[in-house]
């Protein structure tokens, strides 16, 4: 029996039970990949001041994220074809983050629809949006979300075009995948993912077929998207989804300070530092060396998640430290799910939990609310006015 003691130990599992295409497609960024391997070693850089002879009894990791009580300051971040990691999975996601007490936030390109997940989980989730130039389709999917009671919604600002990403084109993605003879003879090494879709009737992007005119297969889905992302997305368009929407609004892909502002101004509830995992502009600087300055900034003003990089609770704590009042994990959660489905999902919420608990406790803080930068060594993080 295999003991799992790390994200990584998920990934390893999920490389062995998911199909090629869909490995690839969640562990992977865009051109030489620079800035996906950065989000992960600038975070392994900054040094923990570590602490002793501290009363570390009856610590606590609970905060809030936009108002919303959560057992730590994490949460399931929006994943495109996490039902292609494994059948049903934003389902599945959804249900161990209910039951963490964590949010989990469904991507438009989800293979589970809206309406799948709220029919299948108690607590509001969040909704991440990404705009096309078909705005009457949008219209409806954030009233979709409002009829589903979704929790806030997560407007994507860094995917006007998409990033070149070599592995998705070399592998030729696509969902459900094409019965070529390099796919078949890579899915027939995976039994147990084959199973897992000969189960379920949920093998395309739920929130999209069926739901735009034209819009019934794989292919013209492919076509559709190629043509609607819409790179005329701009500030005005904030205020227009603010009025349609009504509720809480988290505004994702900010990474420069300028832009942090205007975000500031815009009336949203809260920003992610993020650069999509470095799946967009290759070259961009990491999360987290973007963080402290954007805090600076205007974390007095809007509330200031961050995404990008985090494997453990350690790299929550840090994130924390610099300012952050929420952090997003999107390929850990995915590396579990495509591990072991459900419970993988809640076994890489407990590793990131017990990783934050044990590094808050060495750094002689009991809530995370008692911890900031002083937990750092100076100098082993990007400071605020480069």
């Amino acid at each position: 029996m295999t003991v799992i003691t790390n994200i990584e130990d998920l990934r390893l599992m999920a490389k062995k039970r998911v199909p090629r295409m869909f490995y690839d497609y969640a562990d992977s960024g865009s051109w030489t990949e620079s800035t996906y391997r950065a989000n992960e070693r600038d975070l392994q850089a900054i040094k923990l001041r570590q602490r002793v002879m501290v009363n570390i009894d009856d610590r606590s990791t609970a905060t809030k994220m936009v108002g919303v009580d959560v057992a730590m300051p994490v949460a399931l971040a929006p994943t495109g074809l996490a039902g292609m990691q494994h059948a049903d999975g934003e389902i599945l996601a959804a249900k161990a983050a209910e039951k963490f007490g964590v949010p989990f936030t469904l991507s438009t390109m989800s293979i589970c629809s809206i309406e799948d997940i709220a029919a299948h989980t108690k607590a509001p989730f969040w909704f991440q949006l990404y705009v096309m130039r078909d705005r009457d389709f949008i219209e409806r999917l954030i009233d979709r979300a409002k009829a589903a009671r979704c929790g806030a919604l997560v407007l994507t600002l860094d995917l006007q075009i998409l990033g070149q990403r070599h592995k998705d084109l070399k592998n030729g993605l696509t969902a459900p995948p094409r019965m070529t003879i390099a796919n078949i003879v890579n899915m027939m090494t995976k039994p147990r993912w084959c199973l897992g879709m000969l189960g379920t009737r949920r093998r395309q992007f739920g929130n999209v077929v069926g739901h735009v005119k034209g819009i019934e297969n794989m292919g013209s889905l492919a076509e559709w998207s190629h043509k609607q992302l819409d790179p005329r997305l701009n500030w005005g368009d904030v205020e227009w989804i603010k009025r349609r929407w009504g509720g809480k609004l988290i505004l994702k892909g900010i990474q420069d300070v300028e832009d942090a502002k205007l975000a500031a101004d815009s009336g949203a509830d809260a920003l992610i530092v993020s650069n999509h995992g470095g799946r967009q502009l290759d070259g961009a600087e990491s999360s987290i060396r973007a963080l402290p300055a954007i805090v600076d900034a205007v974390g007095s003003r809007i509330e200031v998640h961050m995404d990008g990089g985090i494997r453990s609770g350690q790299d929550v704590l840090k994130a924390w430290a610099l300012g952050a009042r929420g952090t997003y994990i999107g390929r850990a959660f995915l590396y579990g799910l495509g591990a072991m489905g459900e419970a993988g999902v809640t076994k890489a919420l407990e590793i990131i939990h017990t990783e934050l608990d044990l590094t808050m406790a060495f750094c002689g803080r009991t809530q995370i609310g008692q911890v900031d930068r002083s937990i750092l060594l100076p100098g082993s993080y990007q400071p605020a006015g480069r």
